[in-house]
């Protein structure tokens, strides 16, 4: 598969972005790069502390600018955070970048993968459920208008999106080869 694009995960917090991305980079023989934990090691501080200190747009500032110079790069699988599409900016890179994969998943799965999970600033205030619900409804259209292809993750295993994911994005490069195949 040499002659896939960059792969661009998006998608909610807890839908397996950083897992999925890192199996599917070993998968593909590339580099893997998750947006937020490059912002952490650019600013040698947590996601946390960049929100107390900056705010969350001074965060949105410092996640654009990742995801200008990470959808520079080639053959790379990229996850980025959960908020990158809510800017304009970030959706037109991201589609630029290379094929876009949206993890979907519930709110009910991100209730269960984020519950003892303290490093998500976002859901530090107030009803985590509402919270998830009210980002669903923001965010959902937008993952949606920016991905090539709509993957579900919830009560699969990584291994199992990883291999779909392969599947359909090669049919995206070459259907011919896929359709001899079947």
């Amino acid at each position: 598969m040499q002659d896939v694009p960059n792969l661009i995960l998006i998608g909610p917090m807890g839908a397996g972005k950083s897992t999925i991305g890192r199996l599917l980079a070993a998968e593909l023989s590339r580099d893997f790069h998750d947006s937020d934990h490059e912002i952490q090691s650019r600013c040698g501080a947590d996601i946390p502390w960049i929100f107390d200190v900056e705010g969350e747009s001074g965060f949105r500032d410092r996640e654009s600018a990742m995801i200008a110079e990470l959808t520079r790069r080639e053959k790379v699988v990229i996850a980025t955070g959960g908020g990158a599409v809510l800017r304009e900016e970030n959706r037109q890179r991201i589609r630029e970048g290379g094929t876009v994969v949206y993890l979907f998943t519930t709110v009910e799965q991100q209730l269960k993968r984020t519950a003892k999970d303290r490093n998500r600033p976002l859901l530090q205030r107030g009803d985590r459920e509402q919270l998830l619900r009210d980002m669903f409804a923001l965010r959902d259209p937008l993952y949606r208008a920016t991905a090539d292809l709509v993957v579900r993750t919830d009560r699969r295993g990584p291994r199992a999106v990883v291999n779909d994911i392969v599947r359909r994005v090669q049919r995206l490069v070459d259907p011919l080869t896929c359709k001899a195949e079947s």
